[in-house]
């Protein structure tokens, strides 16, 4: 069942119930999903087999939160399963990557949405916290830098500039400062806050150009938020702006923003778009999506399972995934995805 699915400054998707805080002063509320009708389900790319049976009717709750990038694959794909179980309420909160992480290794949610892999420092954290859970691939997305669309100067970035612009050392105040044939105004950098796994993925492409970044630059010029919004909104209003966040806010608001093409290992400046962040040539900003389940609450949890196998089957993320603005991971990961849930599951 699909819907288009809008992003607006003030909520992610049409017909949910959804309260969204700045997450620079906290965590977002979290979505709670209500059921929906019924409508018929797209014709899937893969046909993986669930594996949960499921009951006549499923009750209790289903806690998500992390990544405000995975965070409207998770929404869709909650308001999707609202049609089959609305007894089960499903909260989707958005707290960044890392706030996730910390939620989720404290035993406080069930599902954590993240936008990179979970660092050492977090899987002890989980450890400490006897949190036993399963990583699952969901999707893929291309990191979009962008710029207000009175910015005609600024037609392509390598990823040396890149670095130039973002990394915490950065001399750069002014446009003139990266070109001297760019004007001599003051940008505006609107950037993901420290929780957010986007920030952490800039931060790596970052850090192997410049040995020893380990941080964006933090000065009075930049703006900070886990919300994508936010920022959205930022470079918006600002003619000077720059910044970068997750494809699908970038698609759904294109006559707001600009993106920048960046130059690739090839030298090649390419666009983020489905095929450019599915074959590879929009490196090195394309990025794996995940989520991480707690496998007691997989185990214990009737409605949890159901939603990590609704999560995986047709009318899931595969089928939300395009509308949503992000791009489907490779051929049989659903597959794989379904057998390591039916290993936990013990079937």
């Amino acid at each position: 069942m699909l819907r288009n699915k809008k992003f607006a400054l003030t909520g992610l998707i049409v017909l949910l119930v959804i309260t969204v805080v700045s997450a620079c002063a906290a965590p977002a509320a979290p979505t709670e999903v209500p059921a929906a009708p019924a409508e018929p389900a797209t014709q899937p790319t893969e046909e993986p087999t669930a594996v949960v049976e499921e009951p006549a009717v499923l009750s209790g709750d289903v806690v998500v939160d992390g990544s405000s990038t995975v965070y409207p694959i998770t929404v869709a794909v909650a308001e999707e399963f609202a049609a089959i179980q609305p007894d089960v309420r499903v909260s989707v909160g958005l707290s960044g990557t890392g706030g996730g992480f910390k939620k989720f290794c404290a035993g406080e949610t069930d599902i954590s949405d993240a936008s990179r892999a979970i660092k050492s420092s977090e899987v002890d954290l989980c450890k400490a916290g006897g949190i036993e859970y399963s990583e699952f691939l969901i999707g893929l997305d291309g990191l979009t830098v962008m710029v207000n669309p009175e910015n005609d100067w600024l037609t392509e970035l390598t990823v040396d500039q890149l670095a130039a612009l973002f990394g915490v050392s950065s001399t750069i105040k002014q446009w003139s400062d990266l070109d001297p044939s760019y004007p001599a105004e003051d940008i505006l950098f609107f950037i993901p806050d420290p929780d957010s796994g986007t920030r952490d993925f800039m931060t790596e492409v970052v850090a192997k150009v410049k040995e020893g970044e380990e941080d964006l630059r933090t000065d009075e010029q930049t703006t900070f938020s886990s919300d994508d919004n936010v920022l959205l909104n930022g470079i918006t209003n600002e003619k000077n702006a720059l910044g970068f966040f997750g494809y699908a806010y970038y698609v759904h608001n294109t006559s707001k923003v600009k993106a920048v093409p960046i130059v690739n290992s090839d030298g090649v400046a390419v666009l983020p778009e489905d095929h450019t962040v599915s074959d590879g040539t929009y490196n090195p900003l394309s990025r794996p999506l995940y989520i991480y389940v707690n496998n007691k609450a997989l185990v214990e949890k009737p409605q949890v399972a159901s939603f990590v196998d609704y999560y995986f089957g047709n009318e899931g993320a595969q089928a939300v995934m395009s509308s949503v603005g992000y791009s489907l991971p490779p051929a049989g990961t659903y597959d794989k995805n379904i057998a390591a849930l039916k290993t936990v599951l013990g079937q």
